[in-house]
């Protein structure tokens, strides 16, 4: 499966959910999409069809595909904690969602182009995979040549994002990855523990 480009509209209607960012169109239409995506007989979904569509929402949201995403949860799973909540830590500490949490880009698609053209570092070091793992005291900047480029710009300055587990600095462009972020600083609106129930059969 390849990383979805298709309408993004389409999918936030899907999950009634603005999961990328701001959608007029969401606002609008706050329903399925479709013909019959405004129609009150939708059938009542099956346990499995919820659990789907929770991990489905999850991985759109992050831009996570399946077998990287299933590698996170063995991770997750692995770790001391509750599963479930170690899973959005780790989509959470990824490069390319840090990049995008800081503000350095409008969106986590973004985000991932600017990791991969090799405009960002970590402790001063170019680091190009957008699924780079964040620790605790990494510090984040925008490249010294790719300071101008005006969608990076544009970006930092049209934005005022501010999480407990990053710090950012605008006129430097550096930012640092604080902690690992609790459950209630994350503000996805993701029913993690279906994602474990799916996986767990």
């Amino acid at each position: 499966m390849a990383r979805y480009r298709g309408p993004k509209s389409k999918v936030a209607r899907r999950f009634r959910d603005p999961i990328f960012g701001p959608d007029k169109v969401l606002e609008r239409k706050n329903y399925g999409p479709g013909q019959h995506g405004n129609s009150r007989r939708r059938g009542k979904q099956s346990e499995y069809a919820v659990q789907l569509a929770e991990k489905q929402k999850a991985k759109y949201t992050y831009g996570i595909l399946e077998r990287q995403f299933r590698k996170m949860f063995e991770k997750a799973s692995s770790i001391k904690g509750i599963t479930g909540e170690n899973l959005l830590q780790l989509c959470e500490g990824r490069l390319d969602n840090t990049v995008y949490r800081l503000g350095i880009a409008p969106t986590r698609r973004a985000a991932r182009q600017f990791v991969n053209h090799r405009h960002i570092t970590v402790n001063d070091e170019i680091v190009s995979i957008p699924s780079y793992e964040m620790k605790p005291g990494d510090v984040i900047a925008v490249r010294e040549r790719s300071k101008s480029l005006e969608a990076i710009t544009e970006s930092v300055h049209g934005t005022n994002r501010s999480y407990p587990w990053l710090e950012f600095d605008k006129s430097s462009l550096k930012g640092k990855f604080l902690s690992v972020p609790t459950r209630e600083d994350i503000p996805e609106n993701i029913k993690e523990q279906l994602i474990v129930e799916l996986y767990s059969k």
